[in-house]
């Protein structure tokens, strides 16, 4: 039964067609308003700060409980999702945050804020966990990197998004209206999304055969209607997994370097980049010069994203991960050392080579590599735990680095990087796999 539908097989071998694209865009729109609502923080805090609405210690805190929610959302999504399948678990997030972003534009003090907030994180969490996790197991492994990557571009076009609508916003509107966007955008993504088919891979893991080998056909069906398809290859053998395999060699590993490698980006992303407009508010800038920097560095984590997108499959994920890591402690390290008031021509080109080079390992570690380590019946669970840990880390990196930036202004927030950056060359170089133009089955391990 497990062999009878072959989904991964007649899956991978189908030519790029409408079916996909279609796939691409119902699981990218709500991607987006996941990055939108990610990035959001940036431009609002430092409005809410100005305005008196909020303090530095609550600032703090609305950052941290964000993280809180999105660990709890990434933990649980994994085990929801491998049970009941990417598709309901989709919808279901969705509309948790769309429906927590338009009520945290109503909020009436910075706690009730605070409050919408951890809910808008559940959300977030899991979208996360099973928007790349889906797209994984649809898209042909020729190709899938640069699929992958491109989807982790519409979320990190997000941050761009928010910080020009926060530019153009904020000064005259004030911070409330960035939430309403997003919620709506969100709701709209939620009802489109009703046309977004289960995984056959997923059926399949089900035991569903007769459902995987029904939804098979009306892909194959449409997919034929652009040219003739290619035989799939045979069915390779797969183990049946449980939960327990990802607590035994070598999954463990793939566990721990995917842990590893979560939280090393989401630390640079939520304790550095997130942080712009306040390091450069506290380097002098007024508050619209501040908006307007960030408007500028946002533009190359779109470069890092694309230039991650052609790097996965042409070179590879793990040398583009570790080429990318170097690049990012040589610049982090000039950066540290240049002031934004004083020396803004340095500050913005410098800072974009090192955005570039953070966004190039988001764009693979998040959407590409790290749903690949693990085979489809706990894929979900797996990622699950991996972003749980990378989550949990962003719990507490936002004090850490507001600890470093009073002690050590910005340097120190540049050796923290650093570190966690040459543990992650490590892990990737010894432990990590390459899966480019690898099926996903042919991936799956031999447990221990």
């Amino acid at each position: 039964m497990a062999t009878a539908v072959n989904a991964g097989a007649r899956l991978d071998r189908l030519p790029i067609s409408s079916f996909h694209y279609r796939i691409f865009w119902l699981v990218g729109a709500g991607m987006f308003f996941d990055g939108y609502d990610l990035y959001v923080a940036a431009s609002v805090l430092a409005s809410t700060t100005q305005t008196k609405f909020s303090t530095l210690p609550q600032n703090l805190q609305f950052l941290s409980l964000t993280f809180v929610g999105m660990t709890i959302g990434s933990f649980i999504t994994g085990f929801v999702g491998d049970k009941y399948g990417r598709r309901f678990t989709y919808q279901v997030n969705l509309l948790i945050f769309g429906l927590a972003s338009l009520a945290a534009a109503f909020a009436q003090d910075m706690n009730q804020l605070i409050a919408c907030r951890f809910v808008q994180g559940l959300g977030l969490g899991a979208e996360i966990v099973v928007g790349y996790s889906t797209l994984t197991e649809f898209v042909p492994p020729k190709t899938r990197g640069r699929w992958l990557a491109f989807m982790a571009f519409l979320v990190v076009s997000g941050f761009p998004a928010t910080a020009i609508l926060g530019y153009l916003i904020i000064p005259t509107w004030g911070w409330r209206p960035m939430f309403i966007i997003a919620g709506i955008g969100s709701l709209i993504v939620w009802y489109l999304r009703k046309n977004l088919p289960e995984s056959p891979r997923w059926l399949e893991a089900q035991g569903r055969t007769a459902e995987a080998e029904n939804l098979m056909q009306q892909i194959e069906k449409e997919a034929a209607a652009e040219g003739r398809l290619p035989a799939p290859a045979a069915a390779a053998p797969t183990p049946q997994l449980t939960a327990a395999s990802m607590f035994r060699a070598p999954i463990l590993q793939r566990l721990l370097v995917g842990s590893w490698v979560l939280i090393t980006i989401n630390t640079l992303i939520f304790g550095f980049v997130i942080f712009l407009p306040q390091f450069f508010l506290r380097q002098g800038l007024t508050i619209a010069n501040s908006l307007g920097y960030t408007v500028v560095l946002s533009c190359a984590s779109l470069v890092g994203c694309a230039c991650g997108a052609v790097l996965s499959d042409f070179v590879g994920r793990r040398w583009t991960i570790i080429g990318a890591s170097f690049l990012t402690i040589a610049a982090g390290w000039v950066y540290a050392h240049f002031n934004a008031a004083s020396d803004p021509a340095i500050v913005l080109s410098v800072g974009a080579v090192l955005i570039v080079a953070i966004y190039i390992q988001t764009a693979i570690l998040f959407g590409v590599y790290t749903p690949e380590l693990f085979p489809t019946e706990i894929r979900l669970r797996a990622n699950g735990i991996c972003n749980t840990f990378g989550r949990a880390a962003t719990v507490v990196s936002p004090f850490v680095v507001g600890y470093l930036m009073v002690n050590y202004q910005l340097p120190g927030v540049i050796w923290l990087m650093i570190g966690l950056v040459v543990i992650q060359i490590v892990a990737v170089f010894f432990w990590g796999v390459e899966p480019a133009r690898r099926s996903l089955e042919g991936l799956d391990p031999k447990v221990a």
